[in-house]
């Protein structure tokens, strides 16, 4: 049985998030900082990767200022508390083949030093010693002590509030 190592490219992966409330979406990207691949035999069999928060954007604020609050406020221990927690991880602990490229992966999500064991479809795709994965892993953001404008802890929210999950479309690219 053949294992091999494919490490994660940063500049050719990234992560799209989606985070929703009563009266739209807002929608950026996180970087990927570092992580690997592990493939036995072409399938995929483990990995992990590190995602760096303080790298996280906006997309769909235009006004500069507005922008800036917004990223602001992500970053702020409303959300992320990046300044404390400037790293979140996800670690495969196991891995269903659903067909040859689809598989279903179960894992360890951290944010701000909390870990929930989270799980999704992904779909592989390998070409000589590269390799892409991409993947929607939905997140309920109260898990990681996200409780800002929450239906769950706050009442009378109307339309100030804010969905509990949130949607990272995972695209990685590794290199063996």
């Amino acid at each position: 049985m053949e294992t091999k190592n494919f490490e994660i490219v940063s500049a050719k992966s990234n992560i799209d998030w989606v985070g929703r409330k009563v009266t739209g979406a807002h929608n950026g990207t996180i970087a990927v900082k570092e992580g690997t691949l592990t493939l036995a035999n072409g399938k995929l069999t483990g990995g992990k990767f590190t995602v760096d928060t303080t790298s996280i954007e906006i997309l769909d604020v235009t006004d500069p200022a507005t922008n800036m609050q917004f990223a602001g406020h992500l970053a702020s221990d409303d959300f992320f508390s990046s300044e404390k927690f400037p790293e979140a991880t996800f670690e495969i602990t196991s891995v269903t083949p659903k067909t040859d490229n689809d598989y279903h992966i179960q894992g360890n999500l951290t944010i701000k030093a909390i870990t929930h064991p989270v799980s999704f479809d992904a779909a592989l795709t390998a070409n000589n010693n590269t390799i892409s994965a991409l993947g929607k892993i939905v997140v309920d953001r109260t898990k990681y002590n996200m409780k800002f404008r929450s239906g769950n802890f706050f009442k009378d929210l109307g339309d100030t509030l804010i969905y509990n999950d949130f949607d990272l479309n995972v695209n990685i690219t590794a290199v063996a």
